[in-house]
């Protein structure tokens, strides 16, 4: 997190502990209340187009439990979907009877455009993607599939987990009716708070999975309305500290410029390609003909685990991605447990080669 970012969640820490959790809400409401303007701001939405979860699971399962999807509807989705979407839709089809049905992907690993219009001559239900997909460097065609979404009339819901602080998230541009993310990952926010977009002309036609007198006041002995903005599918509690944080990290990434920050993320990620690309013993798994900040490989007769601690005690931090994060696309490409290494754009091209030239020792070292 930027230093600004963590000032923002020990000074409203700080205050609830001079004068009290509501006294601090109540004097910093207009801060925390702009934090809806500075997210919508972050993906060209309006501000009662935004909730602000508990985290981006939360705020995609709000949505999807709150579908009313019955037995043989159709829930499209991807390859590279994340389990933690899958497993919901698998708790869905064996409690509601709904089916699951994969996209294919093109020859590049992409979601097939052409595919999905050919199913979408069939009724569907719900499109249910996530953009860029926890491995593999792959960005999925997202405007493309709510062009298609939107051409047949089918609600789509897209997790822009991993895309939200490092490229453009436009939601006019991408089509989407609903769109989740977390305030951690590349917008350098605190972990536990993330948010949900609902476009605004889908706000009454969705209700939340759960709700309590925040969502939905009780105005009658037999009777409660639910909010007429995204703010239904919230919660009276909430972390207002990590509120603070969240927005000064929307706000701090606004700063730099979305675009600044999508150009030199990705021109580092390539630059660690093209470098890994001349090794003779790392395979690079990364899918599709558009690559973001996420690049996956594998080393040849290397423990992963053992990699990501060796680099460690030399100051450099990547992680893994198993197979049962990705199981669809790991099983179809047979993919081991992968490295997984995301440059931000604070890093620099000599961190870069420093990890190369590590990862060449390390070798030297298991050999």
């Amino acid at each position: 997190m930027p230093q600004v970012v963590v000032e923002a969640i020990t000074e409203h820490i700080q205050l609830e502990a001079r004068i009290g959790g509501y006294e601090a809400a109540a004097q910093q409401s207009e801060m925390l209340d702009g934090v809806y303007a500075d997210v919508a701001q972050l993906l060209g939405a309006n501000p009662q187009e935004i909730a602000l979860m508990e985290n981006a699971t939360a705020a995609w399962c709000q949505v999807f439990y709150g579908l009313k999807l019955k037995a043989g509807d159709r829930v499209l989705t991807c390859q590279a979907e994340y389990a933690a979407n899958y497993v919901a839709y698998l708790h869905r089809a064996e409690r509601d009877g709904i089916l699951i049905e994969v996209i294919p992907n093109d020859e590049s690993g992409a979601i097939d455009l052409v595919a999905l219009e050919a199913m979408l001559a069939v009724p569907a239900a719900l499109i249910s993607i996530t953009w860029v997909p926890t491995n593999g460097g792959l960005v999925n065609p997202a405007a493309g599939v709510g062009q298609l979404a939107r051409k047949y009339g089918v609600p789509y819901l897209l997790d822009a987990c991993q895309a939200v602080g490092q490229m453009p998230v436009d939601v006019a541009v991408l089509g989407c009716d609903y769109l989740t993310a977390t305030g951690r990952k590349f917008l350098r926010g605190p972990r536990g708070i993330g948010f949900l977009y609902v476009r605004e002309e889908m706000i009454f036609k969705t209700e939340p999975a759960v709700i309590d007198h925040f969502a939905a006041p009780w105005v009658a002995a037999n009777r409660y309305e639910l909010r007429p903005d995204a703010r239904r599918f919230e919660n009276w509690e909430n972390a207002y500290a990590l509120r603070a944080g969240l927005g000064a990290a929307v706000r701090y990434a606004l700063d730099i410029g979305i675009d600044t920050i999508h150009v030199r993320a990705w021109a580092l990620a390539e630059q660690l390609r093209d470098g890994l690309r001349q090794m003779a013993d790392i395979t690079l798994y990364d899918a599709g003909t558009t690559q973001c900040a996420i690049v996956s490989f594998a080393m040849v007769n290397a423990e992963p685990s053992a990699v990501v601690a060796y680099l460690g005690e030399r100051g450099i931090v990547i992680g893994t991605s198993a197979r049962n994060s990705t199981l669809l696309d790991a099983d179809s490409r047979k993919l081991p447990t992968m490295l997984r290494a995301a440059p931000h754009y604070y890093n620099s091209e000599d961190e870069i080669a420093d990890l190369l030239a590590c990862l060449k020792d390390c070798r030297q070292a298991a050999s």
